[in-house]
């Protein structure tokens, strides 16, 4: 059962690690299926590199299981409130990336300071309250907290990304930490100063509509 996205989950999932996204068993990509509306997750606790596309589970928006042996992700029912109340979002991925996890640790948001951010999140990150894991009470915060941006910081925990598909949000994930790479680097040497509005709309309108191939 949704042979394909399985396959494309396990690609995608090794991008975590090779971005230096992830440690050990941390983290997770999901994906929902656009005709079924099942959803496929990565398995709880197994590393990166023994991942195999069938070890992917695949559930309902319950969080019933419907194929896999494994157990899914502790943050299933975080992905799954998500998917219910984002009937726009078809990939989801959560790290514990160093850098953008610093700015939640402080609970701060990333500021917009550069036109890559403007470019791909329209605006600074935005960085929502503490939630325990395990139930669907980090799902509520993010869909509380993220607004328009694809990206999405909990507070003293880590990073939350959306995409129309996987690919998308697994893109915002790496984007996220690129980011707040630089950002950090900057507040070394001073206080940057914040894109515009006006300037960051124009910037995120032609990253979403012009730029690259039509």
């Amino acid at each position: 059962m949704l042979e394909h996205i399985r396959e494309q989950l396990y690609h995608l999932h090794l991008e975590l690690p090779r971005n230096n996204l992830v440690t050990w068993t941390g983290g997770n990509v999901s994906a929902r299926d656009p005709e079924t509306g099942l959803v496929a997750i990565k398995p709880s606790g197994v590393r990166y590199e023994a991942l195999r596309p069938e070890h992917m589970v695949v559930v309902d928006l319950d969080g019933r299981i419907v194929e896999g042996e494994l157990s899914p992700s502790s943050d299933t029912a975080s992905h799954l409130y998500i998917y219910r109340h984002r009937p726009d979002v078809g990939g989801i991925v959560h790290t514990h990336s160093p850098y953008a996890t610093a700015f939640a640790a402080l609970g701060r948001p990333i500021p917009c300071v550069l036109t890559a951010m403007a470019d791909e999140f329209g605006g600074p990150i935005p960085c929502g309250g503490f939630a325990l894991i395990g139930g669907e009470e980090i799902g509520k915060v993010v869909v509380e907290s993220i607004g328009n941006s694809v990206a999405c910081l909990l507070k003293n925990h880590g990073v939350f990304t959306i995409g129309k598909n996987a690919e998308a949000a697994v893109k915002a994930a790496v984007m996220a930490e690129d980011v707040a790479r630089t950002v950090w680097l900057a507040l070394q040497l001073g206080q940057p100063e914040e894109i515009p509005a006006e300037a960051v709309a124009k910037l995120h309108y032609r990253y979403t509509y012009v730029y690259g191939q039509r």
